[in-house]
């Protein structure tokens, strides 16, 4: 909410970096800021149960961030990225920089491009 009013812009052209485990597998989540990941979605398109948000350690070891600045791109491991299709609403969204108080401006074809995710319906 404070980002989406610095930025003067809607809270769902927010973009959130949300890391998941699947089994022993990670996965990256980019969501709109409006928007709930679907545990129950990510299940149903993976063909596992256990899945589950990673811990604050899992995500700085995976991505080489700490929570809140998890960005799209830069990650220290290679992981495999969905893209919430509800992003698609807006001309501009705000991805995290690396850091909690650093984004980035950005629009939805251009996020796709650079980090080769796919499209899909995660959130609820």
């Amino acid at each position: 909410m404070d980002a989406a009013n610095s930025l003067n812009c809607e809270v769902g052209a927010i973009v959130k970096s949300l890391l998941i485990k699947i089994e022993n597998d990670f996965l990256l989540c980019l969501v709109s800021g409006d928007k709930r990941c679907s545990l129950n979605k990510l299940k149903k398109i993976s063909e596992k149960k256990n899945v589950r948000m990673a811990s604050a350690e899992e995500v700085k070891s995976q991505t080489g961030y700490t929570i809140g600045g998890v960005s799209p791109v830069g990650h220290i491991n290679k992981i495999q990225i969905f893209i919430d299709n509800s992003l698609s609403r807006f001309k501009d969204i705000f991805a995290a920089a690396g850091h909690p108080n650093a984004i980035f401006k950005i629009n939805y074809e251009k996020l796709i491009q650079i980090t080769n995710g796919d499209v899909k319906d995660i959130t609820e």
